[in-house]
């Protein structure tokens, strides 16, 4: 049987393991969710805040950055797909890890996840502050203020159940998806009639007369990939979404491959408009430069929509977090790896511990933008990236076991599959280390960033050694 993708509607192969994190959800995911959840994977604040000082420091090449970037996080989603269609799960790869890896890799997959969207909480509360302060009613607000009122509401719209979940990413997916193809179809017309912008001329000279591809060299390209790699934080989202779906089999196939054209059309897609519109010297870290651009043609009222729209993406980003977290926390918590109460739910079958302790890091991230306000996304961004690396690093490997076990006749794997496995998951591991190596080469927050690997690393085994006795209690039970 091929590696490669089948067109055909692929049967789930059966697994003799069972998670009991996975009992207690409903499932009230329908296929329009999961495929806007997919695409609301693709499209965040990384792209929306991020690009605008990536643009601004690498130039054109950016979007060079973003593709290639995309074509690991496409292979880190087609692998969790595999394990999805193998066993459709709410842990998703904590429940994989603790399958093909032991309680080990379950409980080192589920903290660098945490890891990765605790911060990544605090970013996003810090980009919707950020945005609201481009309005002038909200000038005068403090920032820390601003992120805290965000939290707030998305962690009670969070609380109450899935199908509220479910509904709030649809329509934010619907904004931002509606916004981009609005966008680059103004961008087409502008560059297609050479309208100026600004005192700018649209067009290829825009590039050529501006540096080129590579303004300031080859380097600052590669020294922004942690950045790139952080827009893509929440591609693995409908992997942990499958576990409330109504016939997973059916849909994920369909949503985790099309994140591949729309990594293509949205992202390099902006990136190279955004190019040809303004030079790269026009864009900043302080603003989306999909803003930059409506201000600067002056149609009254466009980048105050523009902005409402990448607010949104920042909401949207951090629904997404809290939803994940609370369920790879309960799949942990029922194992013994994360606090108890992280596990309980309320009457929506909401996992409402893990999310509540999800959101209390995001209240410490409200009080990192009442101390630094001007550093605070940046900061967390490195971390997040830590984190990021470290969940699609577990993804890989869980891949790599379990292509390993498909081997040795102790698994199927499903027609739905990783293509080119296992030099697919070997690039992609070496690829990650690559990211850790320019992470370093950066310098300043960045080589700071990867300093902290042995804290974060002497912080795991160090929990490990507390948790490891209520693991080994409630696995002797389960057996």
């Amino acid at each position: 049987m091929s590696d490669r993708t089948m067109t055909e509607a692929p049967a789930q192969a059966p697994s003799r393991h069972v998670d009991a994190g996975d009992e207690g959800y409903s499932k009230d995911l329908k296929s329009r969710h999961i495929n806007m959840i997919a695409i609301g994977g693709a499209i965040g604040t990384g792209l929306f805040l991020g690009a605008g000082g990536r643009l601004a420091g690498a130039g054109p090449s950016l979007a060079i950055a973003y593709a290639v970037c995309g074509v690991f996080a496409f292979f880190v989603v087609r692998a969790l797909g595999e394990l999805v269609l193998y066993r459709p799960s709410s842990g998703a790869f904590v429940s994989y890890a603790r399958e093909f890896m032991g309680e080990k890799g379950a409980y080192t997959a589920g903290w660098l996840y945490f890891l990765n969207w605790s911060t990544t909480t605090v970013a996003d509360i810090t980009a919707a502050a950020v945005f609201a302060h481009y309005w002038s009613a909200f000038t005068d607000v403090p920032q820390w203020v601003l992120a805290f009122i965000a939290l707030a509401i998305v962690l009670t719209a969070n609380l109450i159940s899935v199908r509220y979940f479910g509904e709030m990413e649809f329509w934010f997916s619907i904004v931002k998806v509606s916004a981009l193809v609005i966008f680059m179809l103004v961008a087409i017309y502008l560059v297609a009639t050479s309208h100026p912008i600004d005192g700018h001329t649209p067009g290829l000279a825009t590039i050529t007369d501006n540096g080129g591809l590579f303004p300031s060299g080859v380097l600052p390209m590669l020294l922004v990939v942690q950045g790139v790699v952080f827009a893509y934080a929440s591609v693995e989202l409908c992997g942990v979404a499958a576990g409330e779906t109504e016939n997973p089999e059916k849909i994920m196939p369909k949503a985790i491959n099309s994140i591949m054209w729309r990594v293509g059309v949205f992202y390099v897609g902006s990136v190279v408009l955004l190019a040809l519109l303004l030079p790269y010297s026009a864009y900043s870290a302080d603003q989306s430069p999909f803003v930059t651009v409506f201000d600067k043609l002056g149609i009254p009222g466009t980048a105050g929509i523009m902005n409402l729209v990448v607010l949104t993406a920042a909401l949207s980003s951090l629904n997404s977090g809290l939803y994940s977290t609370g369920r790879i926390l309960r799949s942990m918590a029922l194992s013994g790896s994360a606090p108890k109460f992280t596990g309980v739910m309320n009457k929506g079958k909401v996992p409402y511990g893990g999310v509540l302790f999800t959101a209390a890091f995001g209240v410490a991230g409200v009080g990192l933008n009442y101390w630094m306000p001007g550093e605070a996304f940046e900061i967390v961004l490195n971390l997040a990236s830590i984190g990021i690396l470290g969940t699609w690093g577990m993804v890989m490997l869980c891949s790599l076991f379990f292509w390993h076990r498909s081997k040795n006749g102790l698994v199927t794997r499903p027609s739905y599959r990783l293509p080119w496995a296992p030099y697919t998951q070997i690039v992609t591991l070496l690829f990650l280390v690559t990211v850790l190596v320019l992470m370093w080469s950066d310098g300043g927050v960045g080589r700071t960033t990867v300093m902290l690997l042995p804290a974060i690393a002497a912080a795991l085994v160090g929990g490990w050694f507390l948790v490891r006795g209520r693991v080994a209690e409630l696995a002797a039970n389960r057996d």
